[in-house]
């Protein structure tokens, strides 16, 4: 047994079965190592930032790491920008980056760099293997610290060598400390705060925004009076009728002024302080007002559940108070011109039972809330480090994680372009994933930004910056040439019909519309 061969053996005896996947030559023997071993599903993206964002998408929807298998610091840096997202995301990862021999180093081949550099700003945990006796040890460390609560972005350097060597170390398994409880001064600090009578915002995040442990904040809310919002962006939030009605705070910077205006005290249970996504002149960094308290109820590493449950039972809310829950909403069609609003309500209209909605529509979504909360129930996984790219790798990790589950991408057009060779691996793996393109041919979002920062209307060499037109990008061809059955729609009517269609049927479909 070499290295490579260990380092199988430690992912698979860790339940790691996951590998998606774009390797050279450094990873050869790993490459031969999972090839002896069906019971790995090995998945090629064409592209890293496909590798990392797919896995990112896997790990939400599974509740464990997949492994990713990347070539040398380059390979690693294509891969960077998803690393980013899952690490905001706090997804567990297992990055698994192929390195020259360690003897060859000296000799600064092409692709040598400095992986550990390169890893570390978007990693939690990065780990070189020193050894083919260091394999088993160090990927049971990588998988121990990506599955420790709330999860985390670990990055294993595996050099030619320790893969190609043999060794004769056991095969280790993880340990995975338990999540920690809620801090009782804490608890005590909490539950006293939503007693005082002050305007009070509960703010979640992770996976204190499960069906189960939104229900125990909702029955809080209700008790106390306080509000209750999901911080901006999540990682899933499990959502739709028949579970807790809770809304995000707004993208855009006055918006969320305006939603955290008059709040007192912010109770923050597995989020983060909000911040503005950027600095605007004249404008706060945060939306939080100045003299708002806030407070801590959960650290990284605490149970959410069990800390909602706990603070449930100190304020009294138990369960003979009713938590306010999204009811169905009638299956109302729109019609005429197709608009992003008619497209998002056709979305939550038709969506089935139990999908999985992933979005990156970017600003042709950020109202898609108010149109969906009596949807279908559903999983909303949705892009958490702005770093923009992740939609269609995001949506082809969950269609693998749930493969009997239907996946919905919204995609904006502009952003889909980063990673679009993801549809071949949808097509390659025949993914129940339906994406639909909001094609409105440009970055709208930075025609916003540019006057939101005071820069003025675009000239013409702002607007072929921010536009996409001339020439129009054909999403239609785009898609059939990556194995992608596709359509295009320009009315609400035509792309209901579409959106239906796709829907009743399993396999990848993508429709693009011109919005």
């Amino acid at each position: 047994m070499n290295g490579a061969d260990s380092l199988c053996d430690t992912l698979l005896a860790n339940n790691v079965d996951v590998c998606f996947a774009n390797p050279g030559t450094s990873e050869m023997h790993f490459v031969a190592s999972l090839d002896k071993r069906p019971e790995m599903r090995c998945v090629l993206g064409l592209f890293e930032g496909v590798v990392t964002g797919a896995a990112d998408g896997y790990a939400r929807m599974a509740d464990k790491p997949a492994a990713t298998l990347l070539h040398l610091g380059p390979g690693m840096a294509n891969g960077l920008a998803n690393m980013h997202n899952a690490r905001r995301a706090q997804t567990p990862m297992v990055n698994i980056v192929g390195d020259h021999a360690s003897y060859h180093l000296n000799y600064d081949a092409p692709l040598t760099s400095d992986i550990e550099s390169l890893a570390r700003p978007m990693s939690d945990w990065v780990r070189r293997i020193q050894s083919a006796d260091d394999v088993s040890p160090a990927a049971a460390a990588a998988i121990s610290a990506a599955q420790t609560e709330p999860g985390a972005v670990t990055t294993l350097i595996l050099p030619a060598d320790a893969a190609w060597t043999n060794t004769t170390a056991t095969t280790r398994r993880a340990v995975v400390p338990a999540p920690t409880e809620v801090d009782s001064l804490a608890l005590r600090t909490v539950a006293d705060a939503l007693r005082n009578g002050r305007k009070t915002v509960i703010m979640l995040g992770g996976k204190a925004l499960r069906s189960k442990a939104l229900e125990a904040a909702s029955r809080i809310a209700v008790k106390t009076g306080a509000r209750l919002l999901a911080q901006q962006a999540n990682s899933r939030i499990e959502r739709g009728a028949g579970r807790v009605k809770i809304d995000r705070l707004p993208f855009n910077v006055d918006l969320a002024i305006k939603t955290l205006e008059g709040t007192e005290q912010l109770v923050l249970i597995g989020a983060r302080m909000p911040a503005a996504f950027f600095a605007y002149p004249g404008k706060p960094g945060s939306p939080v007002p100045q003299a708002c308290a806030r407070i801590d109820l959960t650290q990284p590493g605490d149970d959410l559940a069990q800390a909602l449950d706990a603070l449930a039972e100190a304020v009294g809310a138990d369960r003979s108070v009713t938590p306010v829950l999204c009811e169905r909403h009638a299956n109302e069609l729109p019609s005429g011109a197709l608009t992003a609003t008619a497209v998002i309500q056709a979305i939550g209209a038709l969506s089935p039972e139990n999908a999985i909605v992933c979005d990156e529509s970017v600003s042709s979504g950020r109202d898609s809330f108010r149109h969906t909360f009596g949807s279908a129930p559903h999983d909303f996984l949705a892009i958490t480090g702005g770093a923009i790219g992740i939609g269609i790798p995001l949506a082809t990790g969950a269609a693998v994680a749930c493969p009997h589950r239907k996946v919905i991408l919204m995609q904006a057009d502009g952003s889909g372009m980063y990673t679009l060779q993801g549809l071949w691996t949808q097509a390659r793996e025949q993914l129940d994933v339906v994406t639909v393109i909001f094609a409105n041919q440009r970055y709208a979002i930075l025609h916003g930004e540019l006057k939101l920062v005071g820069a003025g209307e675009p000239g013409r060499n702002a607007s072929r910056m921010l536009d996409l037109d001339t020439p129009t990008l054909d999403w239609v061809s785009l898609a059939k040439g990556a194995g992608v059955e596709a359509a295009s729609a320009d009315t609400a009517e035509g792309f209901a019909d579409l959106l239906r269609s796709a829907l009743s049927r399993k396999g990848p479909f993508l429709i693009e519309a011109r919005i």
